[in-house]
């Protein structure tokens, strides 16, 4: 099962990911909302739409803007709608 881990925390965890660009969207719903706070920063791919980022807070060290989801995909992209991916340091197994 794809687990997303960050300073020896589990992030989130399911069989139900979908890869995009090398990269694991897990289901809003396998997250630990406890380690996620909202970021500034945003993003936008040409395909996918605007990125909004999350950064992590485990054990009062933040990994900023580490996690990113597209709140209103790009039709293209509407299959990771209500997912969220991971970079900077978070594992994915």
């Amino acid at each position: 099962m794809p687990r997303a881990t960050w300073n020896g925390a589990v992030l989130a965890e399911s069989n139900d990911t979908i890869v995009v660009e090398g990269n694991h969207y897990f289901p809003r719903s396998s997250l630990n909302p406890a380690l996620f706070a909202e970021s500034s920063r945003r993003t936008r791919c040409p395909w996918k739409g605007m990125a909004s980022y999350y950064d992590l807070v485990v054990d009062g060290q933040v990994n900023p803007a580490a996690a990113w989801y597209y709140p209103d995909p790009k039709p293209a992209a509407v299959d990771i709608e209500d997912r969220v991916a991971f970079w900077r340091g978070v594992r994915v197994e």
